[in-house]
């Protein structure tokens, strides 16, 4: 199980905060992926089977070609900015490393 104080700790590094009762939730939850996680790690040859794109196969589908079109110019991207650095919009940094 994943600890709270860690959920806590996750959830200030993305800037937002929640009550008890529901990093209590997000515990629980949490527990459900991990156990659904290993029930699918125990399917014999899983690591042979092509992930999916889709949940489902619909032939029926087409999408469309990427195609250029107007844009934005960096410096137009930029004058709606306060903080820049290297023709860059600058964020504040929100994860760290691994522990």
């Amino acid at each position: 199980m994943i600890e709270k104080e860690k959920l806590k700790k996750y959830a200030n590094l993305l800037m937002f905060d929640m009550n008890d009762n529901e990093y209590d939730t997000l515990q629980k939850e949490f527990s459900t992926i991990l156990k659904h996680m290993d029930l699918i790690g125990e399917i014999p040859n899983i690591s042979e089977v092509s992930p999916m794109t889709f949940p489902f196969v619909n032939d029926d589908v087409s999408l469309r070609e990427d195609e250029i079109g107007d844009y934005l110019t960096t410096g137009e991207v930029l004058e709606n900015t306060h903080h820049q650095a290297n023709d860059q919009v600058k964020l504040p940094k929100v994860v760290g490393g691994e522990e």
